[in-house]
């Protein structure tokens, strides 16, 4: 049987959320607000490595933002970025220690605070060079198999509470995509995304979507059947079906953000409704930065994707006669 991907989204850059200084919608995520100062513990980094890799799990997700200081465009830095050589020296050491290291950088307009004040040139010449710049950067340092572009909840919805609001829709999103695709893949890479366009966009996105690109539709709930399935998280939840009846590959992610089973639900679920050569694998995200603060969460996440593993691999053992 080919081993399936068992990954952790974790945090070295935070500013992917509010700007700086406006905490409208953020009561209980401090975190969320930008901040010119890298906060990230590495005492807690390494932890979660040890605690990671004693699990079993085979890859890191690591959404960079502002944690990276990029040499094409230093003027992104905050204080405490990381320099390419410490990078590059912690992704010899990931490799070490068994996980295959994925970069993402996130170009949603809703998650782009990182960007500075290139996220308010969306969709210019200058926003397409300083892109291309950035993943040309990033992937002759980590020259990933994939590399994730994040893509996800570009809605005024979920802009609300911010002081400057920006969307693409319709053709300009696509357009913006397929050039940030088209980036990766110069660099040998293969994309990677949040699928959740597809819930408000359904046929477009199975009709627009390349099949090479790889996907990740979330649903953090704990409602996976019965009275209790609203409308609305039945449409999110049948995504993983209609993907995998359309022939996209999967890595399904979960999240113990509202609830710490949901993980071991979801892979139940995808190991029914997709088909085992178009499941990848699956994610866990636990969206808390590497903090002291948020060490119990960012163990809890670590606990249930274990528990979930464990779970998922008898069950194919079982299925498969092994």
């Amino acid at each position: 049987m080919k081993e399936k991907i068992w990954s952790v989204l974790l945090h070295l850059g935070g500013n992917m959320w509010n700007e700086e200084g406006i905490t409208r919608g953020r009561e209980n995520s401090p975190d969320a607000v930008a901040s010119p100062e890298l906060r990230f513990s590495r005492a807690v980094w390494d932890r979660q490595l040890e605690r990671l890799a004693s699990y079993g799990v085979n890859m890191i997700v690591l959404d960079l933002g502002e944690g990276l200081r990029y040499e094409s465009h230093p003027e992104l830095a905050v204080r405490g970025s990381w320099t390419q050589e410490e990078m590059a020296k912690e992704i010899a050491h990931m490799q070490s220690m068994g996980f295959e290291v994925v970069p993402k950088l996130n170009f949603s307009a809703c998650h782009d605070v990182w960007l500075g004040e290139y996220s308010r040139m969306l969709s210019t010449r200058v926003y397409y060079e300083v892109c291309a710049d950035l993943i040309r950067e990033v992937s002759a340092l980590f020259k990933p198999r994939f590399f994730h572009l994040g893509m996800d909840e570009e809605t005024a919805a979920h802009q609300r509470d911010y002081d400057y609001c920006v969307i693409r829709q319709h053709d300009l999103w696509w357009h913006d995509f397929y050039y940030l695709m088209d980036c990766v893949e110069r660099e040998g890479a293969r994309a990677w995304i949040w699928s959740d366009y597809m819930w408000h966009h359904r046929e477009v996105f199975l009709k627009k979507m390349p099949k090479s690109v790889m996907q990740s539709n979330w649903y953090y709930n704990r409602e996976f059947g019965g009275p209790e399935l609203s409308e609305g998280l039945a449409n999110m939840l049948t995504c993983f079906d209609e993907l995998d009846r359309a022939g996209y590959e999967q890595i399904p992610t979960g999240s113990n953000w509202s609830c710490r089973e949901n993980m071991e639900l979801l892979t139940m679920y995808c190991a029914e409704h997709i088909a085992d050569e178009r499941l990848a694998g699956f994610m866990q995200t636990p969206w808390m930065l590497t903090l002291e603060s948020t060490e119990d969460h960012l163990n809890e996440a670590a606990d249930a994707l274990y528990e979930s593993k464990q779970h998922y691999e008898r069950d194919r053992a079982a299925r498969c006669g092994v």
